[in-house]
């Protein structure tokens, strides 16, 4: 059922997405998008974990499976081959030909980084640092970029010490971009794996 959700959701994205890159889409194709979704009985995706986590992929690699990028991060959600090992997924040229084992590594990584930072997620969302709302999903998407550890000490340093990867992107940014998605269906686990 879960697998099947996720699944409908890709496609939705990807029809989304397509659609909306031409950045102008007439009244009329919109309700035919409509109609044609409503038969799928796909859910509407708004602040859901399946929107959280295609918003994150869009940002790490347009949405593709198959990308490395110039630093070597691999797949859709852009996995180091020390967090895929943590995950134990050893073979990346698998991991990259396997859009189902990337969406699985995802949800393992989500897990592990909600426990590690568990205790930091209800002690600061609803709170404001450095301009920025706190949630829970933000916090998630700044682990992803960062490390659960270089989020543990932004939160604690109120914002003063704030990771940037190589090409600009920073923890502000993740947990701007990322807050107020619902992503209460991950459920913490230290031991989380592929």
């Amino acid at each position: 059922m879960i697998k099947k959700f996720f699944l409908y959701s890709a496609i939705l994205f990807l029809f989304v997405g397509a659609n909306t890159s031409n950045n102008k889409i007439e009244e009329t194709e919109n309700s035919t998008f409509l109609h044609e979704v409503s038969k799928l009985d796909i859910p509407y995706l708004q602040n859901n974990f399946v929107a959280f986590k295609e918003a994150l992929a869009y940002k790490e690699s347009r949405g593709k499976y198959t990308i490395v990028n110039t630093l070597g991060y691999l797949g859709k959600y852009q996995f180091g081959k020390n967090t895929l090992s943590r995950i134990r997924i050893h073979n990346t040229r698998d991991f990259l030909q396997n859009p189902e084992l990337q969406e699985e590594a995802f949800i393992a990584l989500c897990e592990i980084n909600k426990w590690i930072l568990r205790k930091d997620i209800k002690r600061y969302s609803g709170k404001t640092i450095s301009g920025i709302e706190i949630t829970e999903s933000g916090i998630l998407a700044a682990a992803h970029l960062a490390g659960a550890g270089n989020v543990k000490k932004f939160l604690r340093s109120n914002g003063t010490n704030c990771f940037s990867d190589a090409y600009g992107a920073t923890i502000k940014m993740y947990l701007r971009k990322f807050a107020g998605y619902d992503v209460s269906v991950i459920q913490g686990n230290r031991k989380a794996h592929v």
